[in-house]
């Protein structure tokens, strides 16, 4: 079964990731688990006790405002983004790779509303 086109996670990003972790835990019963470093904080989380997609709380120090959003699966980055500009959307951050090897993009549609798009790393990387 291909996941390719689903959303599959969000990141609520905060320069007050302490609080959002606590906030999330409180009201939904979320655990978090801290996979970043002192300096960049990401707490990921299975959110809905394993029945709902998972996600993560990034800190921003301040360097953003905060934010939500989801993310979509998909097989190729560049190919929707291009496809995503062609039909009138925006992007806010151009094709990247992290050091993983997963591809993310983040776009505007053409109301307006940001969200992200990612391929996960190749097979054995």
């Amino acid at each position: 079964m291909s996941i390719d086109n689903a959303v599959t996670w969000f990141e609520i990003g905060t320069e007050r990731p302490d609080e959002a972790q606590r906030f999330y835990g409180d009201l939904f019963g979320w655990s978090f688990t801290e996979e970043g470093t002192a300096e960049a904080s990401y707490r990921t989380t299975e959110g809905g006790a394993g029945a709902g997609i998972s996600g993560a709380v990034r800190g921003t120090g301040g360097a953003s405002p905060s934010y939500a959003v989801f993310y979509v699966q998909v097989a190729d980055v560049a190919e929707t983004v291009r496809r995503a500009e062609a039909a009138g959307g925006k992007v806010l951050v151009p094709r990247r790779e992290n050091d993983n090897g997963l591809t993310f993009a983040h776009l505007l549609d053409p109301a307006g509303s940001h969200f992200g798009v990612f391929a996960p790393p190749p097979a054995g990387s």
